[in-house]
């Protein structure tokens, strides 16, 4: 079952225009270690943030609570399953709300896609309860 769906769409010039004028303060404050290396060796870094950072948006849609009630930037990653396939680890204040939202006898499962089209960038977030297996 369907826990929520979120998805946003950011200007990737947006992104760097903050990240040429507040530099490490925003990135520090926004993104997590794992994002912060993956996209740091990249050739298109600019475009790696955009994208993860309109996944945290979409992220926060699917949970139900934009970024309150406890749930920050840095509680929502974007991280890569061993298959190459992205989805969300959750922490803090986005954790406790994972959990509030998923019904017993459950497990939760994040899909995300992500993707880039100059000068934008998109992502989709889908929250899903599934049935533990017994």
């Amino acid at each position: 079952m369907i826990l929520g769906i979120g998805s946003d769409l950011v200007d990737v010039r947006r992104i760097e225009r903050v990240i040429a004028h507040h530099g490490d303060r925003f990135i520090l404050r926004i993104f997590t270690e794992t994002e912060r290396i993956k996209a740091d060796r990249r050739a298109n870094r600019i475009e790696t943030y955009a994208k993860r950072f309109a996944a945290k948006e979409a992220c926060a849609k699917a949970l139900g609570t934009g970024f309150r009630k406890g749930v920050f930037w840095r509680d929502l990653g974007v991280v890569n399953l061993p298959s190459g396939r992205p989805t969300m680890k959750l922490t803090g204040g986005a954790l406790q709300r994972l959990r509030a939202i998923t019904p017993a006898g459950h497990e939760v499962r994040i899909d995300v896609t992500i993707t880039d089209e100059g000068p934008m960038a998109q992502a989709l977030v889908i929250i899903s309860a599934v049935p533990k297996e017994a």
